[in-house]
């Protein structure tokens, strides 16, 4: 039985037009999601079929296999959520999301400034990557991470609460290589009310991260 499942989109293909074309979204999530569940539920059965054989010679491959192939499946699932056609501008206190635009101006100084570092993240990714706004728990900050492939460069413990998607299947369709131009363009279709309920769950669960002495 299959552990983890492809989730439907809450949108139409074309909810995220002109930001992003429906056969970007339907060959998206229909193929390249749907290709890291199958990697992840494979990658679990191979991991069974070891531990009841005995035989570990692949285990480096296989345990970094279900790195790639889950961290690939939570991120574009967030990555789903964090857009919306009616998205864009910035968080306000007059939108309901006044906690998260004050923690975004307490971690990083300014709107702007928080804008800018995930822009740079996301557009500057080199390979595949995203660029990801996470609550570090230890530190109770949020925090912009540069994030290669699905799994690498990451802070152990951190939450993603808003992801950029820096792969080329993301965008090359209709982008081509201007990368720089995709990123500032998903501005226009951040979906801050989900934002904000993702930063409110993740510091709710921020004190079973370190357990007192």
């Amino acid at each position: 039985m299959a552990v983890y499942t492809l989730p439907e989109l809450p949108y139409d293909y074309a909810a995220l037009e002109p930001v992003i074309n429906p056969q970007i979204i339907e060959l998206h999530h229909d193929k390249h999601h749907a290709a890291y569940v199958k990697g992840a539920n494979d990658t679990l059965e191979q991991l069974a079929e070891a531990r009841d054989k005995e035989s570990w010679g692949a285990i480096n491959g296989l345990e970094k296999s279900l790195a790639f192939h889950l961290s690939g499946h939570i991120l574009h699932s967030i990555y789903w959520h964090n857009m919306t056609g009616d998205g864009g501008g910035e968080p306000l206190a007059a939108d309901g999301v006044g906690e998260l635009a004050d923690a975004i101006a307490k971690s990083f100084g300014s709107f702007a400034g928080f804008k800018s570092q995930l822009t740079k993240a996301a557009a500057t990714t080199q390979g595949s990557g995203w660029g990801v706004l996470a609550y570090e728990p230890v530190s109770g900050r949020l925090i912009v991470e540069q994030v290669y492939d699905h799994q690498g460069n990451v802070g152990q413990g951190s939450v993603p609460v808003l992801v950029f998607d820096a792969w080329e299947h993301a965008f090359y369709l209709q982008y081509k290589n201007q990368k720089v131009d995709f990123i500032e363009a998903m501005w226009r279709v951040v979906n801050w009310q989900d934002v904000a309920k993702r930063y409110a769950s993740a510091k709710e669960r921020a004190h079973n991260l370190l357990l007192a002495p």
